[in-house]
């Protein structure tokens, strides 16, 4: 069984930065690929990134290209998503989730993916 727990979500000002971290149990992220995705209120999740071993291959919405990085470290069991320069409409609850067959199926689509974290808002300011 694998439990996701998301944290370092807050209220920031745009120009800002944020770092959240997702935080696996059970077996290790080192067998999966891990996605981030958002939820502003009237709107449908979406992809935001996610990284696959063992090549640490890594995908971005445009939407947050050169802004955002996901990283992850094998050791802690843990995912990153480092947010640079947050803009307003970044604000959405953020969630981290696991695909635990790559690489059949897309990198984008909320279905791929088979366990899904709690999420954590993330609140952007003007």
């Amino acid at each position: 069984q694998v439990q996701l727990v998301e944290s370092g979500g807050g209220l920031v000002q745009a120009g800002g930065s944020l770092r959240l971290s997702c935080a696996a149990s059970g077996r290790t992220f080192s067998t999966y690929r891990v996605g981030w995705f958002r939820q502003a209120p009237g709107k449908e999740r979406e992809f935001v990134t996610a990284i696959a071993s063992p090549n640490s291959i890594s995908y971005y919405a445009d939407s947050v290209k050169g802004r955002f990085t996901i990283s992850r470290d094998n050791a802690k069991n843990t995912v990153y998503l480092q947010m640079n320069s947050l803009k307003p409409e970044d604000t959405a609850v953020y969630y981290c989730a696991i695909d635990k067959d790559y690489p059949r199926d897309s990198w984008y689509s909320r279905n791929t993916y088979d366990y899904w974290g709690q999420g954590t808002q993330v609140t952007v300011s003007s």
